[in-house]
């Protein structure tokens, strides 16, 4: 079998590609305590929201007294939660470029997320699917990396019951792991798989000192990793090393790409690098139909 040079896919193969990542809704909620139900009908309506088939007020309506019903005093209503004003930011709204015809799949970004994030086994903040384009003897392989796309108009956020996911100024979509109460409806809304559900499982068993070092998560030094303790029972993601920013470090992900196919930077700023990647020829969004304006923008 001969590899040829690297030819991409459409925008719309890329999609079905990436829905290999998506996980199957009813599974992610089979083991919750709270509504199944509900939580697939929020997850389907926040959708319309974001396209535009369905007013945000009439989302509340629909639901407050559901939500209110099931999560009790734990519920945060839209009218408790700070409305966004319409006053420009000057900071920085960070964003991500990946060049996925330098990207060579050797899937360095997975396990550098994993070690700088501390994460528990089964959960991987940075995926990269592989897929064959062609017909034997000439075949090219195609990859897809997928952190979280940090969406503009994140349906996670319209779902979350207590106010735990929200939209940081700098573009960033966060988690306070303090109000999260794992109904993982923030999952089944995502339509990029790019949450996971910490079971509290860990790798003690198998690497001494495992819990001798630890990640911030969303910034928050959160020390030893101990059963019962946060953020054990609680969802979690691709923050774009939100605490390396902080540093002013980039992303464990970008940094150590051996292609150098990730780019990062500050989408406000025309003149830098993911801002003139952002608007070449060659980029697209995943899944953009949806309406989510994704923060991740992609190169073929």
């Amino acid at each position: 079998m001969a590899l040829k040079t690297k030819e991409g896919l459409e925008p719309k193969e890329y999609a079905k590609l990436a829905d290999h990542f998506v996980p199957d809704a009813q599974n992610v909620l089979s083991d919750s305590r709270y509504d199944t139900t509900l939580g697939l009908n929020m997850a389907r309506d926040a959708r319309k929201v974001i396209n535009g088939n369905l007013q945000i007020e009439d989302f509340h309506k629909i639901y407050s007294a559901s939500l209110l019903k099931e999560f009790g005093d734990q519920y945060a209503s839209v009218a408790t939660t700070t409305k966004s004003t319409q006053k420009k930011d000057p900071g920085p709204k960070w964003g991500m470029v990946i060049d996925l015809k330098k990207c060579v799949g050797c899937d360095t970004c997975t396990v550098s997320c994993k070690s700088e994030n501390r994460t528990p086994p089964g959960m991987s903040y940075n995926v990269v699917l592989e897929t064959f384009k062609g017909d034997y003897p000439n075949i090219s392989v195609v990859n897809l990396p997928r952190p979280c796309m940090q969406c503009d108009k994140p349906p996670c956020v319209q779902v979350c019951p207590t106010r735990a996911t929200y939209k940081l100024d700098n573009g960033i979509v966060t988690i306070d792991n303090d109000r999260c109460i794992g109904c993982r409806y923030c999952m089944v809304a995502c339509p990029y798989g790019a949450r996971s559900y910490d079971f509290g499982d860990g790798y003690e068993q198998e690497m001494i000192g495992y819990n001798d070092v630890t990640s911030p998560e969303y910034g928050v030094e959160r020390g030893e990793r101990k059963k019962g303790k946060i953020p054990e029972e609680t969802v979690r993601k691709c923050s774009f090393c939100y605490h390396r920013l902080q540093r002013g470090e980039e992303p464990a992900c970008v940094e150590t790409c051996i292609g150098d196919a990730r780019y990062f930077g500050d989408m406000n700023d025309p003149n830098s690098v993911v801002s003139k990647f952002a608007a070449s020829p060659r980029a697209f969004r995943l899944k953009e139909e949806l309406g989510t304006q994704p923060r991740v923008v992609y190169l073929r």
